[in-house]
């Protein structure tokens, strides 16, 4: 049974706890408001893109003048999967779920004989595949937005993947990631990035489909904007990842108060038995030891 003492400093160690846990609460809600805003907004621009990609993509699918990111290497036999987490934990399921998403189709993929390799973003990502998959994992990035993410970081990111596709390095390129939804929902998406794969259509895209001509052709349109799209693509789950780490760290940490709360008051409780009980049993002996005399 543990003494007055021990559960004294068991309270207070809890109760430490519960101010920094309420503290980051504080803060991933101030942080959340903003990664929210960005990603949302980001939202509409590549959706557009998509919907534009794909209708110059359906005339030219299959044929020989086809770019690259469009037409592919003609092959299916070496897949990267890129996975995006976070640099820090105490973001509940957060980066559990990504990883899980990416373990799964990385047994898939080798299950089907095909070659995986990896691009870690994220410190969690790389030191949990590591375990595992270390021999897979070509190269990790960590602190991709720290302070606030930039399109930038999305285009070098871009760039990289670019050069590995160039040099044949891989066929398909996936990414995995959590698309915010809530603060306590978000959804793990695997996403095609190279060759471009137009997303699937819906009785409103299609009401929204139209006739274009464009100038100049559509091998130089897709030329130009399959590259940049890439990096529009990696940018806008950076931002979905960014609002759901902290929507998900939000809900931990209020979990976490609560919790502390809720703990706070059984050791009181057990405090106060404990307390008492040493009070009944003082009484008890002054009165045998003042009888016995």
């Amino acid at each position: 049974m543990p003494s007055l003492k021990d559960l004294r400093v068991r309270i207070r160690s809890v109760k430490s706890t519960q101010k920094i846990t309420a503290a980051m609460k504080m803060v991933a809600a101030s942080r959340l408001r903003r990664a929210q805003e960005q990603a949302e907004a980001a939202r509409p621009y590549a959706q557009r893109m998509d919907r534009m990609l794909s209708s110059l993509a359906g005339k030219l699918a299959g044929m020989p003048g086809a770019p690259p990111l469009l037409a592919g290497t003609g092959k299916d036999t070496v897949h990267l999967l890129v996975v995006a987490t976070s640099d820090r934990g105490l973001a509940g399921g957060f980066n559990g779920t990504i990883l899980r998403e990416a373990r799964r189709n990385i047994r898939e993929l080798q299950a089907a004989g095909k070659t995986v390799k990896i691009l870690t973003i994220g410190r969690k990502g790389r030191d949990s595949l590591r375990r595992d998959y270390a021999k897979l994992i070509g190269d990790s990035l960590t602190e991709v937005g720290r302070k606030r993410l930039a399109f930038v970081e999305a285009k070098e990111i871009a760039d990289k993947i670019l050069a590995m596709y160039q040099a044949g390095s891989f066929d398909v390129c996936t990414i995995v990631y959590n698309r915010f939804k809530s603060a306590i929902s978000q959804i793990v998406t695997l996403q095609q990035l190279i060759p471009f794969a137009p997303p699937a259509s819906t009785p409103e895209t299609a009401a929204g489909t139209g006739v274009y001509e464009f100038e100049p052709s559509e091998e130089e349109i897709l030329t130009a904007l399959l590259p940049s799209n890439l990096a529009v693509q990696i940018f806008t789950a950076l931002l979905e990842n960014g609002a759901s780490e902290q929507g998900a760290r939000m809900t931990a940490m209020d979990n976490a108060t609560r919790n502390a709360g809720e703990m706070i008051d059984r050791l009181t409780i057990n405090y106060n038995r404990t307390r008492q009980a040493v009070i009944t049993k003082e009484l008890i002996e002054i009165i045998s030891g003042a009888e016995a005399l």
